[in-house]
């Protein structure tokens, strides 16, 4: 090359601008995904209540502001019905405490033992009276699960001393002593307990706390018989679906994933049931047969082992008959004492439409307080910032708030019905 020689660079040609475009359309679209998924734009608000206008009722809203306040999830997940109730369903809860109590042992006439844990509170209550929280938990839940260990620890600081019922054979170091388990609205145990709390403490009176479906069973124990809400100061209910015949359908649905829940929900089942397969399907079972064990195998779904295996511990002739003799939609309105049912919108387990249940209840009966939240999923209501929760959630606030309420306006109650004579409890 000479010196007049002039020498060439060849340019590579630019990113495309097409190219960029793609990529923007691509972060554009996973965002768009995310912010569907978390529901990022879900505005936050108070619970939607339903209730009559009552002495009673305005008093509770004045005097537990949690039920008119905004309830707010943590900023980048909470909004995600899904993601709570995952979380809920891994992890229970955050730093749970380590409440100690007593295990009770009640045998049963049928040959079946009951077990509950026992905790004595940790302060004296407010009202300086002796009141006991009585828990269901749900299902194939009991005392060691991290979701109530947390609210029995709030509850005993709050003053209560708190009564868990362990769902028989739900808990993983204790054998059936009979061949039957719990089912989805036996109240044979939890009326056991119940009865062991008012002998042992003669002076006590009751909360009665259910979760999911716990919320199912206290509720129908209440109504069965009027003289199960003896001493019973109020009652809350928290995500329990109300009916199990009108849940079913809802169930084999994929709206809200409610077809992969229902598959998680039965092998757990299968799980439980299997654990104790010398009890239930030994020798000394005549409602079980080898069929029923294989049958149990197969199954996907609640409704399968529903029919195969649940219904059978209590003779029903069909799924039908069960569901409906053991679902508190068909008890509930005799429910006289303060009740609060609390469900969220975003519960990928229970269908919207079985929320005309609650509502319709507390349009007709003075009692009775329906809270829908916004958010919260399953048994989850997670408060906190932006992305860790705080280890109390706004469940557990909202049931010692809504009881400590109660318990105020027992205490003022006396005075009222002497100043305008005898009138109902809801009205003085």
């Amino acid at each position: 090359m000479t010196s007049h020689d002039t020498e060439v660079y060849t340019v590579a040609p630019e990113m495309p601008a097409m190219f960029d475009g793609m990529k923007l359309a691509a972060v554009a679209t996973i965002l768009y995904i995310i912010v569907r998924c978390l529901n990022l734009k879900s505005p936050t608000a108070p619970p939607d209540l339903t209730y009559q206008d009552t002495a009673l009722n305005r008093f509770l809203l004045k005097s537990c502001p949690l039920l008119t306040k905004e309830y707010i999830p943590p900023l980048l997940w909470g909004k995600s019905g899904h993601l709570q109730t995952a979380l809920y369903g891994k992890l229970g809860r955050v730093s749970s405490p380590h409440p100690t109590g007593l295990r009770k042992y009640l045998p049963m006439q049928d040959g079946a033992t009951a077990t509950f844990d026992l905790f004595e509170p940790l302060a004296d209550h407010q009202s300086g009276a002796d009141i006991t929280m009585v828990i269901c938990p749900g299902i194939g839940n009991h005392s060691e699960k991290h979701y109530i260990r947390t609210f029995v620890d709030h509850s005993q600081r709050q003053g209560y001393r708190c009564a868990v019922l362990n769902h028989l054979g739900a808990l993983p170091n204790i054998e059936l002593t009979s061949p039957r388990m719990f089912t989805y609205g036996c109240t044979w145990e939890f009326a056991a307990m119940v009865g062991y709390i008012k002998k042992m403490y003669p002076q006590t009176q009751l909360i009665v706390v259910g979760f999911s479906l716990g919320g199912n069973i206290v509720c129908k124990f209440l109504g069965e018989n009027r003289a199960n809400q003896e001493r019973v100061l109020c009652c809350v209910s928290v995500c329990q679906g109300y009916s199990a015949l009108r849940a079913q359908e809802t169930f084999l649905q994929w709206d809200q994933c409610r077809r992969f829940y229902n598959f998680l929900m039965a092998d757990n089942m299968k799980k439980i049931i299997l654990s104790h397969r010398g009890s239930l399907f030994g020798g000394g079972s005549p409602k079980m047969v080898d069929a029923d064990l294989r049958r149990l195998y197969t199954a996907t779904s609640l409704m399968q082992i529903d029919d195969n295996i649940m219904r059978k511990f209590h003779g029903y002739s069909s799924l039908k008959e069960y569901y409906e003799k053991e679902s508190c939609v068909h008890y509930i309105h005799n429910v006289n004492v303060p009740l609060l049912l609390v469900n969220s919108a975003d519960d990928p387990l229970v269908h919207g439409s079985l929320l005309t249940i609650p509502r319709t209840l507390a349009e007709k009966k003075e009692n009775v307080i329906f809270a829908l939240t916004l958010h919260g999923g399953h048994l989850g209501f997670f408060e906190g910032a932006v992305l860790f929760p705080q280890p109390l959630t706004w469940m557990d606030k909202v049931i010692v708030g809504y009881a400590n309420t109660i318990c105020q306006w027992e205490k003022q109650k006396p005075a009222c019905q002497s100043q305008e004579g005898r009138k109902t409890a809801y009205s003085c």
